[in-house]
């Protein structure tokens, strides 16, 4: 196990965006976050990075901070700065790992975009940086939001197959993913989460026997049929 969440909540006013959150990441796992819009998966991630405090709850170990970098979605960072300078920046900064720029580059496709501004590069040009960014980080445990929105069919075929090189490798990635069908496709287990809380955590053959337990009438043969029976 890389780490545990116990009981994370959060909450904005009156509302509850996290309630009572627990599951655990395993190291060098492809771990899914899914659920409807609004569950409150953007909300666990920046909670879980530093971004937002926590109202209450634990991570363990407590030097979590350590282990995790968080790629946020929708945002363009150093926007004036073109990509290889951000590039190298995040090398020399957060001490990030020189020896894999050159193929990141090339598996993220980035080679023609090097001398490009960020803030001139289209949503999905901008999705591939961000995610050469957290590939640089050294810390062992990525956290990504939206992995592939932006990206074309070809696109998130060739990240996903880049970020499965890295899992194999050893990185762990806990990633929140709006498209079912994608995560089916490509992560190892899933944290379900709706209305703030977790309403299933494994495999896609464990989730359906938690579906199948509260309904043995129906048949749940993909990830798609067991996120609609127990959200």
């Amino acid at each position: 196990m890389l780490f545990e969440v116990r009981e994370l909540s959060k909450r904005f006013g009156a509302i509850a965006a996290l309630s009572d959150v627990s599951f655990r990441v395993r190291e060098g796992e492809v771990l899914g976050l899914i659920g409807p819009n609004g569950a409150g998966k953007t909300t666990l991630l920046e909670c879980l990075a530093g971004v937002l405090p926590r109202d209450s709850g634990s991570v363990t170990p407590l030097d979590i901070g350590k282990q995790l970098f968080y790629v946020p979605d929708g945002i363009a960072p150093w926007p004036s700065q073109p990509v290889g300078w951000v590039l190298d920046f995040t090398i020399g900064f957060f001490g990030g790992r020189a020896e894999l720029r050159q193929q990141i580059v090339d598996q993220l496709d980035l080679g023609l975009l090097l001398r490009q501004s960020i803030g001139t590069l289209s949503k999905g040009q901008r999705k591939r940086a961000l995610l050469a960014i957290g590939l640089l980080s050294p810390q062992p445990a990525l956290l990504i939001d939206e992995p592939f929105d932006g990206l074309d069919l070809r696109q998130a075929r060739e990240i996903a197959t880049a970020l499965r090189r890295h899992a194999a490798q050893g990185r762990t990635l806990f990633l929140s993913i709006h498209q079912i069908s994608d995560a089916g496709r490509f992560c190892d287990r899933f944290v379900l989460l709706s209305n703030g809380r977790v309403c299933g955590e494994g495999t896609v053959a464990e989730l359906a026997s938690l579906a199948a337990a509260r309904d043995a009438s129906k048949a749940y043969d993909n990830l798609e049929e067991v996120f609609l029976a127990l959200t």
